[in-house]
């Protein structure tokens, strides 16, 4: 992300004798004609030594400025102190300069100005050890992350999901505090990347007030982001407005839901802390931002009806349970030829169902080529929108994100030119590909060096990286973008590797290739293929692979080897626990 345009900044008027200004108020300090620059800057030469041309130029609006307090600390910054031969109020005096005349500092109490919802952001400590999809019998070598979070009522904290996945500690700062409380984590919503936390410690809680809500901000509003992120230890404040309110794409999860898009700096560690508008409410919370090399200050919050989803559903099912979808591809009806061959009326307006999930509860009523006209009463456009607010309007996937799971919903259709309406009940999306794995260890299974794995999400981001929408294998992003499961229980089972050994000469290149069938049987998922492996008595294991490729090994010679190739790699099982049971 681009800085953006620096602007220069008055000097700072503080009046030590002012109970206001030593409480934080600013005001401005370029007083008339004032010599001084107006930003600050690092002193020069000529700021310290002037020639005898200019020394005496304003002499008498100097003697005045003196008078007035700037911060101290930073390099080129002028004293707030008289020079010798100066008194406090401008006069010249004589002689040595002495300790009645300087005048006393403000304590502590009386500068820093007291925000009560400020006090309740707090710093997040946490210690991962993520999985590891490549040597899925271990996790990766732990590391520690700092974010943000904020205190909600209920002796409850919200944070970003990502910010405790996979998470083997948790701790939590309050603002000003030197102690860290050990947190425990509620629930984790992968989704729409919050997580709920507590403290048991009753201390933590002492002394801080809960955040309140508000309600969602409108375009151009005030936001001010408030957390903890990179560049210091202290706590940081940026403000913005919100530019952008649409259906977001949310990178942890691999989900779309509502967001807020701000001009406000969001940057690492930011993750977590809440936006407030301008009555000190929170309206949002931080969680990604878009680094591109067009893009400058373009950061995203989630906004408090997705907050609100969160905290209610785990209310509610004492669990967090997901957001409900509806498993259906759908098609813009925006060409008129098109809606007159569908049968539709010029009045009318919808979105035409292309393909449908079979695992889907709606699968059972709706069907390919049906026209969506509303959902529960609410009319669909062409483009697929739906009103939103005065002069907005959003994707009609807005109105199935505010349902919880098992909740039923109203949808009416147009098929082959007849109105019909069903209530459908809404359940999570069931992918071939997960967008997580729950925090889950991989499951993996092991046979003759061969190293056989399930695909998810996170398993192509480990596998190829951030940018794994452009590096992993054709065939297995296509299966991700448009493959639908046709069953619950449906896997895409791949060879990840070979560990190499006498009994698996030739076959070592094969890496992340699928695996559809077992000496002739379809594998459906990994626990059936470790079944079929392990009950097999025939002479030889056929594996058919992707691309047309077989493997074939006997059946008694690869499975001894298998206790030796375990040994030598150190791996504790053949097969992880999750295909034991």
């Amino acid at each position: 992300m681009k800085p953006s345009q620096k602007r220069g900044r008055k000097h700072k008027r503080q009046d030590a004798s002012s109970a206001e200004n030593a409480a934080g108020e600013v005001k401005d300090a370029s007083l008339n004609e004032s010599p001084l620059p107006l930003s600050p800057e690092p002193a020069s030469a000529s700021d310290t030594n002037p020639s005898p041309s200019r020394r005496n130029r304003g002499r008498g609006k100097k003697r005045r400025l003196n008078n007035q307090s700037e911060p101290t600390g930073g390099i080129g910054q002028r004293s707030s102190l008289p020079q010798n031969g100066e008194c406090s109020n401008g006069l010249i005096v004589s002689g040595a300069m002495t300790s009645e005349s300087i005048p006393a500092a403000p304590s502590w109490e009386t500068v820093v100005k007291v925000v009560p919802s400020m006090d309740a952001v707090v710093k997040v400590f946490c210690v991962h050890t993520e999985p590891n999809f490549s040597l899925p019998w271990q996790r990766k070598r732990q590391y520690s992350s700092g974010s943000s979070g904020f205190i909600i009522g209920g002796r409850r904290v919200l944070t970003n999901a990502h910010s405790v996945e996979h998470h083997t500690q948790v701790k939590l700062k309050k603002r000003g505090s030197d102690t860290k409380y050990l947190a425990t984590v509620l629930a984790i919503g992968t989704e729409c990347d919050i997580a709920l936390l507590t403290v048991n410690d009753d201390e933590f809680w002492e002394g801080v007030s809960p955040v309140e809500f508000g309600d969602l901000p409108a375009l151009q509003d005030a936001v001010t982001v408030v957390g903890y992120p990179i560049g210091g230890d202290t706590i940081s404040v940026t403000s913005g407005v919100v530019s952008r309110m649409e259906i977001l794409s949310y990178v942890h999860g691999s989900t779309e839901l509502l967001g807020l898009q701000i001009d406000a700096a969001i940057n690492s560690g930011n993750s977590g802390g809440p936006a407030f508008n301008d009555k000190g409410r929170c309206v949002g919370i931080a969680f990604q931002s878009l680094k591109h090399e067009d893009a400058e200050n373009i950061g995203y919050v989630i906004p408090t009806p997705v907050i609100g989803h969160f905290i209610q559903d785990y209310e509610k099912h004492n669990k967090y349970t997901g957001f409900p979808v509806i498993g259906i591809e759908w098609q813009k009806m925006e060409n008129p030829d098109l809606r007159k061959k569908m049968g539709m009326e010029s009045h009318q307006k919808g979105v035409r169902i292309r393909r449908i999930e079979p695992t889907a509860p709606e699968s059972q009523v709706l069907k390919p080529s049906d026209i969506i006209l509303s959902f529960d009463g609410v009319n669909i456009a062409n483009d697929g929108t739906v009103p939103f607010r005065h002069g907005e309007r959003i994707g009609f996937s807005y109105l199935i994100s505010q349902k919880y799971t098992g909740d039923s919903a109203l949808v009416k259709i147009l098929r082959n030119k007849e109105i019909l309406e069903f209530n459908i009940k809404l359940a999570i999306h069931k992918k071939l590909i997960p967008g997580h794995i729950g925090g889950k260890p991989p499951s993996y299974f092991i046979v003759a060096g061969f190293v056989f794995t399930t695909v998810s999400v996170p398993y192509l981001r480990s596998e190829y990286g951030k940018e794994y929408e452009f590096d992993a294998p054709v065939k297995l992003l296509d299966k991700h973008l448009h493959a639908m499961a046709q069953s619950v229980d449906e896997q895409l089972v791949v060879v990840s590797q070979v560990l190499v050994s006498d009994i698996n000469i030739g076959y070592e290149e094969i890496v992340n290739t699928q695996v559809l069938a077992f000496n002739g049987k379809p594998v459906k998922n990994l626990k059936c293929l470790a079944e079929m492996v392990e009950n097999c008595d025939d002479e030889y294991m056929e594996f058919s692979l992707d691309y047309d490729q077989i493997v074939v090994l006997q059946t008694k010679t690869a499975k001894e080897a298998t206790l030796d190739i375990l040994t030598t790699h150190c791996i504790p099982s053949a097969m992880s626990d999750d295909l034991k049971n």
